[in-house]
């Protein structure tokens, strides 16, 4: 069955379709155009798209959305940038599933992959998910635009860096349940505090469909502002941590060497299940999985099992045992993201690795304001904590940590990823745990390959 037919996708955007087609799949990427697929050739600042139609074809594209003539079977349009939110909006229109979308300052893309895996595992092949972090102004339309028909659940990832984005991108998705991960200062640069943070992530819940339910992190020193926001547009608000009072609360969470097991009480049950990824921040999000599970009438129990076999995502967690020196190396890709709150956890996590040195990547944190200096330097302490033997700091916003840990850790601090490569060559010694985390800009993800790949 056909995602999208040529009437179809002239009727949602209002184009003429030039040709007969149909396209099993939607992209606006030149270089992610496969067999079959819709090609949709946005102008942006760098590049315009129509430059590209014809190696969207080469590749197999069964048709192109274009607001210009072009040789091969298309979709005539005013505006391509308005073509792909009028074919999202078609998307969701048309769909019946049960739509959660998932925000918050960490954790979004994590929660959204464990929520798919939760609900495939009792729904097979019928629950569409947002790729990669496509969760911004073009990333959300494109994913609803690529949602089948029948699929029985749909999972959106939404991203802000400035007050007002997430309202336009909920009321797009219009979920029927809306989550927020967590609050931390990502994005800091673009507002006040960490209040502004929270009430801009509680945009999410203005686009809830009636009868909606949010759900809150109950340990974060935001729930009573999140809450609030939710009760203003859901008919029910749940929360998730381990505090007292939370409606999805974890009693008990043992780490163990294949997991944690975590125990949870519900309003209206009990569940037990091995969480396959380490951390206390896994055991959050695997909380707010349930809580969001539940919400939408999936089957608990299977939600249970998947979360006991969730591989990391690359960028995200992944971790790989590696040959370097002679002997094995774990390697802890972290290397798509960072805020101080993950900063934070994941240096505190990799405190707890057995391992002859532990040694971090780090990349400069982007986007944090007047108070970047501090951020950076109160990663100090986690450091020391988890008696890291070697940082290797990376990007100029890393000078105020560097000052902090004169005398205190052995350290190199340089100017970019390529100079980071070549100390870490000199510095990686066979029985290592090395963590590489950073913003996504910093490029880090290049050391993670070498390093996996064994061409360091």
């Amino acid at each position: 069955m056909s995602l999208w037919t040529s009437d179809e996708i002239a009727r949602a955007t209002g184009g003429v379709a030039c040709g007969t087609f149909a396209v099993s799949g939607v992209a606006f990427d030149s270089r992610e155009v496969g067999p079959g697929d819709l090609f949709l050739a946005l102008k942006g600042e760098q590049a315009d798209g129509h430059r590209f139609v014809a190696q969207a074809f080469a590749q197999g594209a069964a048709g192109a959305v274009v607001s210009e003539a072009v040789e091969g079977p298309h979709v005539l349009v005013a505006d391509t940038t308005a073509a792909l939110n009028a074919l999202g909006v078609a998307g969701r229109a048309r769909s019946s599933a049960r739509i959660i979308g998932v925000t918050g300052s960490a954790g979004k893309t994590g929660t959204k992959e464990a929520l798919a895996a939760a609900l495939e595992r009792a729904a097979p092949g019928r629950v569409h998910r947002s790729v990669k972090s496509y969760n911004n102004h073009t990333g959300v339309p494109l994913s609803l635009a690529r949602m089948p028909a029948d699929a029985l659940y749909g999972v959106f990832e939404m991203g802000m860096s400035a007050p007002g984005e997430l309202d336009v991108l909920t009321r797009m998705v219009r979920p029927h349940v809306a989550l927020v991960t967590t609050i931390a200062p990502a994005h800091a640069e673009f507002f006040p505090d960490e209040a502004a943070i929270a009430d801009a992530k509680g945009e999410v819940f203005r686009g809830l469909e009636p009868g909606g339910v949010g759900i809150v992190p109950h340990d974060s020193p935001h729930r009573d502002r999140l809450y609030a926001a939710s009760e203003r547009y859901a008919a029910r608000t749940v929360t998730f941590g381990s505090g007292a009072g939370a409606d999805v609360r974890a009693r008990d969470a043992m780490a163990g060497a294949k997991g944690t097991l975590v125990s949870v009480t519900m309003p209206t049950a009990e569940l037990t299940f091995t969480l396959a990824p380490p951390g206390a921040h896994w055991v959050s999000n695997a909380l707010a999985v349930i809580a969001a599970v539940d919400a939408v009438g999936g089957d608990l129990n299977a939600a249970g099992l998947a979360l006991a076999e969730l591989d990391g995502l690359k960028g995200r967690g992944a971790r790989t045992r590696t040959v370097f020196g002679g002997g094995d190396v774990l390697l802890i890709d972290e290397s798509y993201n960072a805020n101080p709150a993950s900063m934070a956890a994941t240096i505190a996590l990799l405190g707890q690795e057995a391992a002859a040195r532990r040694i971090v990547v780090l990349g400069a944190m982007r986007e944090l304001g007047a108070g970047s200096d501090d951020y950076h330097a109160a990663l100090a302490g986690p450091l020391v904590a988890a008696n890291v033997k070697f940082a290797l700091l990376v990007g100029d916003e890393m000078t105020a940590l560097a000052r902090m840990l004169e005398s205190r850790i052995d350290f190199a601090h340089v100017a970019n990823a390529a100079a980071a490569r070549d100390v870490l060559r000199d510095r990686l010694r066979a029985g290592d745990a090395v963590l590489v985390k950073g913003s996504n800009a910093i490029g880090l993800g290049r050391i993670v390959d070498a390093v996996a790949s064994g061409n360091l």
